[in-house]
């Protein structure tokens, strides 16, 4: 592999540069490649073991000794990556801090010592970034199930080409078994038994379905795969591939040692002696449940399947599109009104991202919210805000991060009438001015657009600073829009609890408001 160095880089060949960085429940992974001539060439990897599934407690709480082993590491990977352009990395979270009920507070840490963002997502966007790793690293004639062990969940995956079709993440790792089935390497038949048991009963839900689909070709992942691969051909037992006779054989072979730290197997580095009794006990339960007869090791994963998205992006093709587009044919969404209302939200956002200091990522974020904010009406008209929110919320959308997927639910949830106050500063990646701002366009551009016609908004002007907007449109026109006038007076209300001003020139000249308007109305959802 090329020699990674900072020195002497030109501009152009920072450029060039992407890394993708792993922080999964046992280990921190990191990648470095770069763009040559359309491909990916892989200059530079890292790992280092931290082992934060170990720090979870019962409660879910991270412990302050797991967060200073994953701060240390993190302090290490943002020296490496000084040569990287802030844009051109990506930072995915899996497991451990998609759980634990304090990640925030680790989140917030590591912006003192790592300047990239961190992106949590859920086990299903695991599955699918690791799926694509496989995928574009080693092609395969045929459809395949992978397979891929972590410290707190094992993911899985059936797909055909560059296509996934079922994606799944299961509760189960090779840390968070270790401790609780061979707590301090204790092997014995019955630990072995249990943490199968518990395995398989893990694995229920998704058999069925997994063994329907079918695949012609088993494939697994990342360190402990990799680790049981090793010893199998070490022992002579098999050349390129696992079979459950040999984990099983291994499983006796454990089960005559008292400890596993005594253990002295060919292929079984220090570091993986505690884990490989728990990550045996998930291997074998897989291959119980779901059938698998031979299953062969790829070194490709999630962090493989992150840079090839980015390459992706880099050509405009962008899986999160797709994922808009699936929503709009699923929910059938009236693609009219959606084209309307996120052309006005981005007409706003154009005239308004200097001053408020807006991003291309926002202004897709903003576009994506504007062409679902419907989604649920098919539900129920009058709580529509509600139904497509929890739909959002909940739904499965891949190409997003769990963040992303809540600020697109909560700007959707709070479209239209009453705000909810407490949704809008609960992001780590999004700063609440920020989730104001577009929650503000989104807003106007609904109200603007609720006669649903492409003949009725004029030229719009906007002006803005800190916590204030400022909308002009022509006298002459809202003189003739007594409906519209009134409900952007109801929404000065709206926005003014919040802290946040809107200024319409003409207004008040404008309204046909009695003095004994009633603004409570304002307040309903």
């Amino acid at each position: 592999m090329t020699h990674w160095t900072s020195t002497d880089t030109t501009d152009a060949q920072k450029a060039a540069y992407m890394a993708a960085v792993d922080l999964g429940s046992n280990s921190f992974h990191m990648v470095i490649a770069r763009v040559v001539d359309g491909a990916l060439q892989l200059l530079h990897r890292e790992k280092q073991k931290v082992q934060l599934a170990e720090g979870l407690t019962e409660e879910l709480l991270l412990t302050e000794e797991a967060m200073l082993r994953g701060l240390a590491v993190l302090s290490q990977f943002a020296d490496t990556l000084k040569p990287v352009p802030i844009e051109s990395v990506r930072v995915i979270a899996t497991y451990t801090l998609r759980r634990a009920k304090n990640s925030a507070m680790f989140l917030r840490r590591a912006q003192e010592v790592f300047p990239f963002p961190i992106e949590v997502i859920s086990g299903q966007e695991e599955a699918r970034f690791i799926y694509q790793g496989v995928a574009h690293f080693e092609h395969y004639q045929g459809r395949r199930l992978v397979m891929d062990i972590g410290g707190g969940s094992t993911e899985f995956a059936i797909g055909e080409g560059f296509l996934p079709i079922r994606l799944a993440s299961r509760n189960m790792g090779c840390v968070s078994y270790a401790q609780f089935h061979f707590p301090n390497g204790r092997i014995s038949a019955k630990k072995f038994e249990r943490s199968i048991l518990q395995a398989e009963q893990e694995l229920e839900p998704i058999v069925s379905a997994y063994r329907e689909t079918g695949w012609q070709q088993a494939v697994g992942t990342s360190g402990t795969i990799k680790t049981i691969r090793d010893i199998i051909i070490g022992l002579g037992w098999h050349p390129a591939c696992i079979e459950l006779e040999h984990l099983l054989q291994l499983k006796d072979l454990l089960i005559a040692q008292e400890n596993s730290l005594q253990l002295d197997l060919p292929g079984l580095a220090d570091d993986r002696k505690l884990l490989i009794c728990s990550g045996l006990a998930i291997l074998i339960a897989a291959f119980n449940m779901l059938g698998i007869s031979q299953m062969y090791y790829v070194d490709a994963a999630l962090r493989e399947g992150v840079l090839y998205e980015m390459s992706d992006r880099l050509h405009h093709h962008d899986i999160r599109e797709h994922t808009i587009q699936s929503l709009i044919k699923r929910y059938s969404i009236d693609t009219s009104q959606a084209d309307r209302v996120r052309n006005t939200a981005l007409e706003l956002f154009a005239q308004l991202r200097h001053s408020w200091q807006l991003t291309d990522e926002l202004a897709d974020l903003l576009s994506w919210a504007a062409t679902v904010y419907e989604i649920g009406l098919h539900i129920n008209s009058s709580s529509v805000q509600r139904h497509s929110s929890y739909i959002l919320k909940n739904a499965n959308l891949p190409g997003f991060n769990q963040e992303q997927q809540q600020l697109i639910a909560t700007l959707v949830r709070s479209h239209r009438r009453k705000i909810k106050t407490e949704d809008l500063s609960q992001f780590y990646l999004y700063s609440s001015s920020t989730v104001v701002s577009l929650l503000v366009l989104l807003r106007l551009a609904v109200l603007l657009n609720q006669k649903r016609r492409n003949d009725f908004l004029p030229e719009l002007r906007a002006q803005g600073k800190n916590q204030q907007l400022t909308l002009q449109l022509p006298k002459e026109w809202l003189e003739q829009q007594a409906l519209l006038v009134a409900d952007l007076q109801q929404e000065q209300l709206h926005l003014k609890k919040i802290a946040f001003v809107l200024d319409c020139p003409y207004l008040v000249e404008c309204s046909l408001q009695s003095p004994g308007f009633d603004s409570s109305s304002a307040d309903e959802e």
